[in-house]
């Protein structure tokens, strides 16, 4: 099908002001100016309306935590002991949560969506598309990211069990003591292929999943909010060689320059919240703005529920309000966002052999009048 009589900002090249998209098979095939189109016998007629690659929402609990259920439906976070990378979100996210629809409508095309933040280490997020039935037909990556979390909330969890993590430092031992025995693990692996005298050590499921984070194969997705946190997650992730992201960055503003020098990359999010608990004591609106200026690579995030999910354009529109380039703001909740989540081949711009996630608004998302005309996923209006 055709797309025609756009305007097209397509995040990747130039802004096309009157061209068009042809999708064939889920793809993206060709795009251009009006005056190249090829002929097709299905046409959606944008008559002048902006068009932009699907929102991606790069850290959220869509779906693991369940809309208006309240515990049948909130697989969050396994509380019952602290290190837990071999939990997977494709076992736990239903798509059937009738949030995914109106995120959906609201442009948001993609999303990060794991467990919480309760473990030092919490599991494997999923990279997948919003709509669909069968999570394994909706994801992009069923393991996207490995998850750990840092500060007060492994405190808060485990200081009611009166159980070990009950303090920073004790939240820090127990992730470098898993790295450790992981490396230890993937030693003796290797020795055993090598050498058909050497045993191989018995299986260990939680290993095993942080063997990709080791490999530098799957990012390590730090929650932290206080400056210190960000810091020791920047520590650790340079002792290990961690490919890693800052998730949440709240104190980032003020470590703006450290964070630019160690090339990190920060989710920021969610911008509109209340300062629920003292790490986020600090927390301000202009923290997107200061990141990116600084040079640091910036993606905004809703963290649903915090959030709803569907005002992440929102939130992109609020940090431009509060200094952020607009156009890099538009980066934070698109092609950034899918470059930081390892996905932007797929996904975050309009570009030939890119997935056909399409949103056709009346109106700049920046601007408070703007609406939703039209959803394409995977080259599907929804």
């Amino acid at each position: 099908m055709l797309i025609i009589n756009a305007n097209i900002l397509p995040m990747e090249g130039e802004t096309i002001e009157t061209g068009y998209i042809q999708i064939a098979q889920g793809k993206i095939k060709a795009l251009g100016a009006m005056d190249t189109c090829p002929e097709d016998a299905e046409i959606y007629d944008a008559e002048g309306a902006i068009v932009l690659p699907g929102f991606v929402d790069a850290h959220c609990h869509l779906g693991i935590c369940g809309d208006s259920v309240g515990f049948e439906s909130d697989d969050c976070n396994e509380m019952t002991e602290p290190i837990t990378p071999q939990l997977r979100a494709v076992d736990g996210v239903n798509p059937f949560d009738r949030y995914f629809g109106e995120t959906a409508a609201a442009g948001i095309t993609t999303v990060l969506t794991g467990p919480g933040s309760a473990n030092p280490i919490a599991g494997q997020f999923i990279a997948m598309k919003t709509t669909g039935r069968r999570i394994d037909d909706m994801a992009i990556k069923t393991s996207a990211c490995m998850k750990f979390a840092l500060g007060e909330n492994p405190k808060m969890t485990y200081n009611e069990k009166h159980e070990m993590p009950m303090t920073r430092m004790a939240t820090a031992a127990l992730i470098r003591e898993e790295l450790y025995k992981a490396q230890e693990y993937r030693n003796k692996k290797q020795k055993a292929a090598l050498d058909e005298e050497e045993d191989a050590p018995d299986y260990d499921a939680k290993l095993e999943a942080l063997l990709p984070v080791l490999n530098r194969e799957l990012p390590a997705h730090f929650h932290a909010h206080r400056a210190d946190d960000i810091l020791t997650a920047v520590r650790i992730a340079k002792e290990f060689h961690l490919d890693y992201v800052i998730v949440h960055g709240t104190d980032g503003h003020l470590i703006a320059d450290i964070l630019a020098e160690e090339h990190a990359k920060v989710i920021c999010g969610p911008l509109m919240t209340d300062r629920s608990k003292p790490e986020l004591f600090y927390q301000k609106m202009e923290n997107p703005a200061i990141l990116s200026k600084a040079g640091v690579a910036v993606a905004i995030c809703t963290d649903h529920p915090e959030l709803p999910a569907e005002y992440l354009p929102l939130s992109a529109a609020m940090a431009v309000r509060a200094g952020m380039d607009p156009e890099e703001a538009l980066r934070s909740i698109t092609i950034t966002a899918a470059e930081i989540a390892g996905i932007a081949d797929r996904v975050g711009s309009l570009a030939v052999g890119k997935d056909a996630d399409i949103v056709v608004c009346t109106a700049h998302p920046f601007d408070m009048s703007w609406k939703i005309k039209a959803v394409f996923i995977d080259g599907k209006q929804i």
